[in-house]
């Protein structure tokens, strides 16, 4: 059973319609706004899981759902979201990445992200991910626990006349990484490549910044499930993750590798802010050219990274009076004036905007923009102005 949300316009950005009346139950709150240009939706599928103590229950499954412009067929990507510590995820909600899913839509995939049995709605006395005791955690119900809802994703994705599952990667990020790298060991019929972001387990970076419980444990489960494993993966993680730290990941990386795992492990620098382990959100100026080389080798090549346009002279960046924003918008328009490079600001045909400031900030103040289902342009890069007037 499909439930299907519209969009309405934060009043910030542009004027549009408020929210159109949902169609059977609602879920998602009444603040959310829905990414139109990427026609996001949510879907629930039966799903029935075990934890590690045997117990089984079947569940309904929110998938969101993020499409590329055109009718398809597309091919798919699942993207698996991360595990929130104990004290933190009663108040996990549905998992958006929306501004990756922007960038893997723009690549040519329709984005299926799983909230899995245990988190959000589903989120109660049954955890079917639980690991056992901290200091030495049993993987193996965790494990069939996320391959089968992510199968679960793909077997539904299989059934919609958009999709192409013949050829599909999965992604994730902390344990939707992890999720990641369980997957391609399984090799599933239709499987090209995994991604995964800072993925592990039983991290906590409130207690143990950067010492997270049985790290050997994680290299010696990665380790053997690379023996089955077939595709190509990149790993991508900062050194100032407060889960897991620096030099972990590396061990869990050569575990990997060395046992007949394939994966690319670029280096990067600490990620903006002091948590690297949101680089994916935060640090995307770094990640996407890997990602998209990756991407790319696999054959999904269409460009997908929002560029700076050159200069064009229309006019001097502080000229309120040539920014073709509604009269009410003028003052976002000085906001953005007065932030730090880089920075970009986007126009919508309705005179609304999006602006945005730091990592990836032309994409970003694109997807702002876009998000709301108007044709948008960019109008300033940093200090120049780069609109040409049409």
């Amino acid at each position: 059973m499909r439930f299907r949300y519209w969009s309405a316009v934060a009043a910030l950005y542009a004027s549009m319609l408020m929210p159109h009346a949902l169609a059977q139950t609602t879920s998602a709150t009444p603040s959310e706004v829905m990414a139109k240009d990427m026609r996001e939706e949510i879907v629930r599928i039966p799903v029935t899981v075990k934890n590690l103590y045997g117990k089984e229950e079947t569940k309904p499954m929110p998938v969101t759902i993020y499409r590329p412009a055109g009718e398809g067929p597309f091919p798919l990507m699942v993207f698996n979201h991360g595990r929130a510590v104990p004290e933190k995820r009663a108040s996990q909600g549905r998992y958006r990445p929306e501004m990756a899913a922007r960038y893997f839509t723009a690549k040519g995939f329709v984005v299926m992200v799983p909230t899995r049995i245990g988190y959000w709605e589903t989120y109660g006395d049954f955890d079917p991910e639980d690991t056992g005791g901290s200091n030495s955690p049993r993987f193996e119900g965790f494990a069939d626990a996320v391959y089968t809802q992510v199968m679960a994703t793909v077997s539904m994705a299989k059934t919609l006349p958009y999709v192409d599952a013949t050829r599909w990667v999965v992604a994730g990020q902390s344990a939707g990484g992890h999720t990641s790298v369980i997957v391609v060991s399984k090799s599933p019929p239709g499987l090209v490549g995994g991604i995964n972001f800072a993925g592990g387990s039983g991290g906590n970076p409130y207690t143990r910044p950067g010492q997270p419980y049985s790290p050997q444990a994680v290299e010696y489960f990665w380790g053997g499930l690379a023996k089955t494993a077939k595709v190509p993966m990149i790993w991508l993680y900062w050194p100032n993750d407060k889960y897991w730290g620096a030099e972990l990941p590396k061990s869990w990386h050569k575990a990997w590798v060395s046992n007949g795992g394939k994966a690319e492990f670029p280096v990067f620098g600490p990620s903006p802010g002091d948590e690297g382990h949101h680089g994916l959100d935060e640090d995307m100026d770094h990640w996407l050219p890997y990602v998209d080389n990756f991407l790319n080798q696999l054959g999904f090549t269409a460009p997908a990274i929002a560029t700076r346009p050159a200069a064009t002279g229309y006019a001097d960046i502080n000229d309120l009076s040539k920014v073709p924003v509604r009269e009410e918008h003028k003052q976002g328009y000085q906001q953005f004036l007065a932030t730090k490079l880089p920075r970009a600001f986007a126009v919508t045909e309705k005179g609304g905007y999006g602006s945005a400031t730091g990592d990836y900030a032309v994409g970003r103040a694109m997807g702002k923009c876009l998000r709301y289902g108007l044709k948008c342009k960019l109008y300033a890069v940093d200090n120049d102005v780069v609109w040409s007037g049409k």
